[in-house]
């Protein structure tokens, strides 16, 4: 068997696989090869366009609020292309005892707005009072320990909407490790985020920020991935070829498929979290956890015209107290131009997630059914819908619950341990594009530098918006 040898080898044509070989590539002969054991590039991310219809099947954009996600869009060329709906134009609503209620995006304008008792509000500034939380809490036991159970429907809203995931099993020091640093500096995470924010006004500089912007393209997510691709050769790519085994090998690594073996100095795992614990079996010391629970969500597009109407906004999610058949949905003809055709809408609702993957089993047909039933109750449609096409998920949305943290420390040690090797993707570090985007950059910095790389340096306050 013939060994073929290059500089880089990547493991994964998703985003994180191709934003590494977008940046590589600029390196001057630097020889680099992409494995993917799907059909195509582009992972997770599936726009589908049909009928005057386009819907997303996995991603349905990204802030505009991560550098390295601006400055990718800016060497593509894509600045040029990209359509934005920005925050504070568009509002989102969360599901209440059976009624949209609107939620402001400013932390002000949700202490005034009427959407907890005053005596519940009265219990958020407990925090001021509350020592850190020990152990590996969930987000429930967290939330309830700072600010009481009335926020509970409304952090259970945002975890739905990031990972479709169960607030019961999500760690916080999993999902906001930021959050949780500041709360163990500082006691009170209020306190500590004021202060964070004081000294930012006297660091910063120039024109306010404000509010970031929902960013996508006129032909769907999908752009993003085929303009990546756009820049690789066609003997810097082999799709449908899964890869069996990686091996440490004279100071580099060896790589094996079916059909061809594979040598490099540089071995990127640009790959979901449980598909690299897979590969880095037999290469390293047992991890703590041998896999991590994936969550499903099934996109049902739908198509209306005549009467029917959304009201203003991204869309609403519904808390699991609510019962509801559909995780939530987005009112996608408000948020871009071009996703309907003229005098329709579009909408697409959400189904299953952590806590009901028993839905994904339904039929298409079963699965229209019940949403538009339970949507019926939200919205001003009618039923049926003049178009409704399923789209099934590509892969899981990894679950960062109890063990993740001591896992991504796990992660962090063998890429410094061994040398050459980088592991990234999805799950890694979150699951937004911008945080696989930043981490491939991060990657690639690292490769080009002929350095090893060890995670984050500093765990990274991320804001909520609903």
């Amino acid at each position: 068997m013939e060994t073929i040898k290059k500089d880089t080898l990547i493991i994964g044509a998703g985003l994180s696989g191709l934003t590494v070989s977008w940046k590589l590539k600029q390196i001057p002969g630097h020889s680099i090869l992409l494995l993917e054991q799907s059909k195509r590039a582009g992972g997770t991310i599936s726009s589908h366009a049909e009928e005057g219809y386009l819907a997303e099947g996995g991603p349905h954009g990204f802030l505009d609020n991560c550098v390295e996600s601006q400055l990718l869009l800016t060497e593509t060329g894509l600045d040029n292309e990209c359509l934005k709906a920005p925050l504070a134009k568009f509002v989102r609503y969360v599901c209440m005892d059976g009624k949209l209620n609107l939620i402001p995006q400013s932390p002000a304008k949700i202490l005034a707005a009427p959407l907890i008792s005053p005596l519940a509000k009265l219990r958020v500034a407990g925090d001021f009072f509350k020592k850190p939380l020990q152990g590996e809490p969930t987000v429930s036991e967290w939330v309830q320990y700072r600010f009481g159970k009335a926020l509970l429907p409304y952090v259970d809203a945002v975890f739905t909407g990031t990972y479709a995931g169960d607030l019961e099993r999500l760690v916080m020091d999993a999902v906001m490790p930021g959050v949780r640093q500041i709360e163990k500096e500082h006691g009170s995470l209020i306190y500590g985020l004021l202060k964070k924010i004081k000294a930012a006004k006297k660091e910063k500089t120039g024109k306010k920020k404000g509010l970031p912007a929902m960013t996508s393209f006129p032909t769907g997510m999908s752009r993003l991935a085929e303009r990546l691709y756009e820049n690789i050769s066609s003997d810097e790519i082999k799709t449908e070829c899964p890869v069996l085994h990686i091996l440490r090998e004279n100071g580099g690594w060896q790589v094996s498929t079916e059909e061809e073996r594979f040598e490099c100095r540089n071995l990127v795992l640009a790959l979901p979290v449980n598909a690299a614990l897979a590969l880095l079996a037999n290469v390293t010391g047992t991890p703590p956890l041998a896999k991590i629970p994936e969550a499903e969500i099934v996109t049902i597009a739908m198509g209306f015209g005549g009467d029917a109407s959304l009201p203003p906004g991204f869309g609403y999610l519904a808390p699991e107290r609510e019962q509801r058949f559909c995780l939530g949905a987005l009112f996608s003809s408000n948020m871009f131009p071009g996703r309907a055709p003229k005098d329709h809408i579009l909408l697409e609702a959400l189904i299953g997630g952590r806590r009901h993957p028993e839905r994904l089993e339904l039929d298409d047909n079963t699965l229209i059914k019940e949403a538009v039933q339970d949507l019926q109750q939200l919205l001003n449609i009618p039923n049926p819908p003049s178009y409704a096409k399923v789209l099934r998920p590509r892969g899981g949305i990894p679950q960062l619950e109890k063990g993740y943290p001591d896992l991504l420390r796990w992660r962090n040690n063998i890429m410094k341990e061994e040398k050459g090797l980088y592991v990234t993707g999805f799950g890694w570090e979150g699951i937004g594009l911008n945080e696989m985007i930043k981490t491939a950059y991060r990657v690639s910095e690292a490769i080009k530098q002929g350095e090893q790389d060890s995670g984050a340096e500093n765990a990274e306050v991320k804001k909520v918006y609903f």
